[in-house]
């Protein structure tokens, strides 16, 4: 909370002062520089942060120029966010406001100089203060292909004008967009579990070093390895490197009450219900309606992210084998007992679609997070026994 005030604090107390003239020289003692904070403890702040610092000490400037600003209090913030229209914004605001956040919450700051000439850094200076000009400032936030780390990437490429040699050094071995995902947010949490079921497979092709660099530390890293050509031959991209505050990293941690445990017990509930239902040769009408009834609204949200938003990594989502749509329908049919012969082909298709799962994971179509193993597990189960009670009441 402290930290939403500052920044908001910093963006209103800068916003009131003027934009720089384009006829204002940086100095020969100026600074362009790529700041990288650390994970945070929200789940937005899991993946670090990127922004860019214009120093002068002749001119008395020390303003950061940061691409991650978004209102939660805007009334459709949600809606849009739901609908993948993330409306982010420029802001540009002095420097120690933001060194003060991140201190206050115990988030590492490191700085890269850029070693850029007098010329280059102006261009640097002139593109950003255009950029952060109200009309110019909002953009559409893309998670993994724009965002606060993308776009200081995009400006060196921009100003450098193809002298910018990108090194892929900082590469160890090739990852997917969900694994270097799933390296910031841990798999047994809530946030991790929301996300992999929501995204679907484009998330699980090898990223290219372009692609990694979506995530702060990876764009660290590849500045320090990177060059520029200068008067035929190759300087390096970075001039200084310093550590600004020196936290240690916040580690991402399971939920205490995580997917895996709850959904284990509720594996554990389902058991003990289905086999007294065999015992007693019964069916718990009420636990398939909220079985089918819950895969089946999961299943809409996945349709939905899929074909009716603007999210880039929706689509081809094979949760929704698990997940079913029609489900939705079918659970009304059961509760009621109003179903034909055709149920049990339906359940069958269910069956064949939860044997699926482990083959696509292993082929690499799509990575499944590993807390859905006892839920399809429990899916699985129920899904049997209601295969065989149908056969077995000729239905």
């Amino acid at each position: 909370m402290m930290q939403k005030k500052l920044r908001l604090l910093a963006f209103l107390l800068f916003l009131t002062q003027p934009f720089f003239s384009q006829n204002i020289q940086l100095s020969v003692y100026s600074e362009i520089s790529i700041i990288t904070s650390g994970p945070g403890d929200n789940l937005y702040e899991r993946f670090g942060h990127t922004a860019i610092r214009v120093k002068d000490p002749v001119l008395n400037l020390d303003v950061l120029y940061n691409y991650g600003i978004f209102d939660f209090n805007d009334p459709n913030f949600y809606t849009n966010f739901i609908k993948g229209y993330m409306n982010y914004k420029l802001a540009r605001y002095p420097f120690h406001y933001a060194l003060k956040s991140a201190n206050q919450d115990e988030r590492w700051v490191k700085q890269q100089v850029l070693n850029l000439t007098p010329k280059e850094k102006n261009e640097f200076f002139y593109f950003l203060e255009n950029n952060a000009k109200p009309k110019n400032a909002g953009y559409l936030y893309d998670p993994f292909f724009d965002n606060c780390a993308t776009r200081p990437r995009d400006i060196i490429v921009e100003v450098l004008k193809g002298r910018f040699i990108l090194k892929e050094d900082f590469i160890s071995k090739p990852k997917s967009l969900r694994t270097l995902m799933n390296e910031k947010i841990h798999t047994n949490s809530w946030g991790s579990f929301g996300i992999n079921i929501a995204l679907g497979n484009r998330l699980d092709k090898i990223a290219t070093a372009q692609e990694y660099l979506y995530l702060p530390e990876y764009l660290f890293s590849a500045l320090e390895t990177s060059k520029i050509k200068r008067n035929n031959t190759e300087v390096n991209a970075i001039s200084k490197t310093s550590i600004l505050l020196d936290f240690k990293p916040k580690l991402s941690k399971a939920d205490s009450l995580s997917p895996f445990l709850v959904f284990t017990i509720l594996l554990i509930i389902v058991l003990i219900i289905t086999y007294s239902n065999y015992k007693k040769g019964k069916r718990s009408r009420i636990l398939d309606f909220f079985i089918l009834f819950s895969t089946g609204l999961l299943g809409i949200l996945i349709l939905f992210l899929w074909f009716f938003t603007n999210h880039s990594t929706a689509p081809k989502n094979f949760n929704f084998l698990w997940g079913f749509a029609p489900n939705l329908i079918i659970a009304f049919l059961i509760v009621r007992n109003k179903v034909g012969k055709w149920i049990k082909y339906y359940i069958g298709l269910l069956l064949l679609f939860l044997i699926l799962i482990p083959f696509i994971h292993v082929l690499g179509v799509q990575k499944f997070t590993f807390p859905i193993i006892p839920l399809v597990l429990l899916l699985l189960v129920r899904y049997l026994f209601l295969y065989t009670s149908f056969k077995k009441e000729g239905i």
